[in-house]
């Protein structure tokens, strides 16, 4: 990894592409843990199954924040 702008390479400016790819983790996240839901509550944890469903929670309020300012940067 570079410290510079590596926009030129891949045509897009680094800050944005940053904020594409936090979205697309805080999603990817998400659904991940919906199976670590399902395992902890198969297993009976329910202090695990809550633990990975607020986890889960953060995940989707950092993917609509993320959503959010990205629109807004492209529509501005």
């Amino acid at each position: 990894m570079t410290s510079g702008d590596t926009g030129h390479i891949t045509g897009t400016p680094d800050k944005d592409y940053n904020l594409i790819w936090f979205v697309e983790a805080c999603l990817s996240n998400a659904l991940r843990l919906e199976t670590y839901i399902a395992d902890a509550e198969r297993a009976g944890d329910s202090e695990l199954a809550a633990f990975f469903q607020r986890a889960q929670g953060a995940s989707r309020k950092g993917a609509e924040e993320g959503k959010a300012l990205l629109a807004k940067r492209l529509n501005g």
